[in-house]
């Protein structure tokens, strides 16, 4: 066996696409189907490249406006959501729109509107930028402020003691969030949450997967896209419990030099990376020599969600 070779790999589950990623990739998959290509996406259907580029070849076209994409056009709005403008776009357009948005972010577009309906300032933890907050924002702009960590909470002066709720993007270390969501209580007594937490079930399986196999482990590698904000989370994880941990697009990206000396790595992915790919470092794993593989269930997830209800309609048209 070479020297640089792990004697064991241990494979997380659950890992890889949850069911919102798996809906809104079969969403695009179904549509091309139905009304044949080009079918346009609004923005990354997921954040993986793999996922996208073997979506691309097959005639899924990827804009990042609604307005990039033709009068009239099929559209698929992405599985992060978008905000009510977006919509109203694509029907002043004559789109024909797909709304691939995971149940789960609807949830807290939903909460959100509530929240403001009610008069309350929100505080929407998150990532500035990320598809997900921008949608999320979007729903009521004027009652939203957003913060990434405790420090920021210090700088919220706008907002109404009494009347403050928060909300999270879904795809969040929960530690992370956690620290965050104190330091909003020290500061405001009465703040108000949803009823069921807003980071994903998905999310939080994978995360405690991750903190499972790093007492195991001297490495942990995560199959993901650098704009995975949930594949990005589960590095983070991993080193916050002592292991080393690298995120990698698939096998190509794996550095031999990270193995010196490592016995046992473990293998994860993040929720929108395909199954495939983590197939594919087993085996550059075993070429090189990998005696075990083993995976350690920690939640074994059984979740599905429904084609959005104009897609299921065309899709019995053609099929009848």
């Amino acid at each position: 066996m070479m020297s640089s070779s792990p004697h064991t790999l241990l494979l997380a589950a659950p890992r890889g696409f949850c069911a919102g990623v798996d809906r809104a990739v079969l969403i695009v998959e179904k549509a091309l189907e139905a009304y044949g290509a080009p079918v346009y996406v609004r923005h990354e259907i997921v954040h993986n490249t793999h996922v996208v580029n073997s979506l691309a070849d097959r005639g899924a076209v990827f804009v990042e406006d609604e307005t990039d994409a033709p009068e009239g056009s099929v559209i698929v709005f992405s599985a992060h959501g978008s905000p009510p403008e977006a919509f109203a776009n694509a029907a002043a357009r004559d789109q024909t729109l797909i709304d691939a948005t995971c149940p789960l972010v609807t949830k807290v577009h939903n909460e959100a509107r509530r929240y403001a309906t009610a008069g309350k300032d929100i505080v929407l933890i998150g990532h500035e930028g990320h598809q997900e907050v921008l949608g999320t924002m979007g729903q009521a702009p004027r009652s939203i402020s957003l913060v990434e960590t405790p420090e920021d909470v210090d700088d919220l002066d706008d907002v109404d003691p009494e009347k403050v709720a928060y909300l999270t993007q879904t795809t969040l270390s929960m530690d992370d969030t956690a620290a965050v969501v104190d330091r909003l209580r020290e500061r405001f007594p009465l703040l108000q949450q949803p009823k069921k937490g807003d980071i994903c079930y998905a999310t939080t399986n994978r995360q405690d997967a991750v903190k499972t196999l790093a007492p195991r482990c001297d490495l942990i590698l995560v199959v993901g896209s650098e704009t995975s904000s949930n594949s990005k989370r589960l590095v983070e994880v991993a080193n916050d419990h002592d292991t080393p941990a690298h995120l990698v697009d698939d096998a190509s990206h794996i550095d031999p030099s990270w193995l010196d000396g490592v016995g046992t790595v473990g293998l994860t992915s993040g929720a929108s990376a395909p199954e495939v790919l983590v197939d594919e470092v087993i085996a550059w794993f075993r070429e090189r020599g990998l005696g075990t593989v083993e995976t350690v269930m920690v939640v074994d997830e059984d979740v599905h969600f429904a084609m959005p209800g104009n897609l299921a309609r065309k899709l019995a048209e053609v099929d009848a």
